[in-house]
């Protein structure tokens, strides 16, 4: 799939500078001289080709609260059904399946500490499984940007 210039503007531009604003679209649309609309419907586009995986913020999550990467020793012939209740509860934002006595691994947020202990807390006692608790002791920054060369695509 080729990509025209505004396509590629988006990509390479938005990458690492998300405008954060009441309307980012508008701004993004502003800056490359389309409409808000166009901006969107472009986006959608790219995403459902499978170009983009994902359009949004990354956000330091110690400034917004407290999070935690956990893990589930989860029994084979059950996986989906835990994974179902891991999903359904409060602040669970990534959930997926690992091969590993540990085989289902996700990450949960909550406003502060004590209210993610008291989560995780109720979702162990739900699961009737233990919980592996596994806090962050330093965080890393790993740049996904991606210089791209569109000129060297073939």
């Amino acid at each position: 799939m080729r990509l025209d210039t505004v396509d590629q503007q988006l990509i390479n531009h938005y990458q690492r500078n998300l405008p954060v604003c009441e309307r980012p679209y508008r701004e993004m649309a502003d800056t490359l001289g389309i409409s808000e609309d166009e901006v969107i419907s472009r986006l959608a586009v790219l995403q459902q080709q499978q170009v983009l995986s994902r359009v949004g913020p990354v956000f330091e999550h110690s400034q917004a609260g407290a999070s935690l990467l956990a893990a589930v020793a989860a029994p084979v012939e059950q996986i989906d059904l835990v994974a179902a209740r891991i999903n359904s509860a409060p602040g669970v934002n990534h959930n997926y399946a690992r091969e590993h006595l540990y085989n289902l691994w996700f990450v949960m947020t909550a406003p502060d500490e004590d209210t993610l202990d008291e989560r995780l807390d109720e979702l162990e006692h739900q699961l009737k499984l233990p919980i592996l608790r596994l806090p962050m002791v330093e965080g890393y920054h790993i740049d996904l940007g991606f210089d791209i060369d569109w000129d060297a695509l073939p």
